[in-house]
């Protein structure tokens, strides 16, 4: 029986970010679940982020053909079971390189436009890290926000009814809170054990996002 496929979608311009790191967690974990894993790391693979002609949509033309670089990436997304983009939240939104991943790859004729969404079917979590605190006043609205646009506007609209959005709290290490009349403050950052046993907390937390959408 052939293995289930899980596309890790890390996107980070900075290989020892605690993005790619908890990159690795949820692989390993989903691996540990019996998948096989396509680790797609955009910014080690040299993916391009700017929309190009060759990949503008062509409304008349819903089987365009595409760059060979964006039909790459199509192909592992239709080779996977479960798809889960790892990435910082910047400004309440993901950032230009995931992004720009979705303007070219998510296009077209391909995740939307057709009657039998070539997608549908499909998993999908995604897994965001902010410095946000998850008691302060900000905290549920910037993930409600999440939620809208990445499960309903992205994974809902091109067929993957079987999603999710999860945000790791506090990745800076640092306290960070805005209150109700918009005041931010920002503690002393952890050091030592403390710090140690935050970011193993993280950790632990992000394998608890991935062993509960899994079910």
């Amino acid at each position: 029986m052939t293995a289930k496929t899980a596309l890790v979608v890390v996107s980070h311009h900075r290989a020892d970010s605690l993005t790619a790191h908890i990159g690795d967690v949820v692989a390993a974990r989903l691996k540990e679940a019996g998948y096989a894993i396509d680790l797609l790391n955009l910014h080690a693979e040299g993916f391009d982020p700017r929309m190009t002609v060759e990949d503008q949509p062509d409304w008349d033309d819903r089987d365009k053909a595409y760059s060979p670089e964006t039909r790459a990436h199509m192909e592992r997304l239709l080779a996977a079971d479960v798809i889960l983009p790892v990435f910082p939240v910047y400004w309440n939104s993901p950032p230009a390189l995931l992004k720009g991943w979705i303007d070219r790859v998510w296009n077209y004729g391909f995740a939307y436009g057709r009657s039998k969404p070539k997608l549908a079917g499909k998993r999908m979590l995604w897994l965001g890290l902010a410095g946000a605190a998850e008691g302060d006043e900000y905290w549920a609205w910037m993930k409600e926000n999440l939620d809208r646009v990445l499960r309903d506007g992205i994974s809902f609209y091109t067929g993957i009814t079987d999603a999710a959005v999860e945000v790791l709290p506090d990745a800076e290490g640092e306290p960070q809170i805005v209150d109700a009349e918009g005041n931010f403050t920002k503690g002393e950052a952890l050091t030592g054990e403390q710090r140690t046993a935050h970011y193993a907390a993280i950790d632990r937390l992000a394998v608890e996002h991935v062993e509960k959408f899994l079910g």
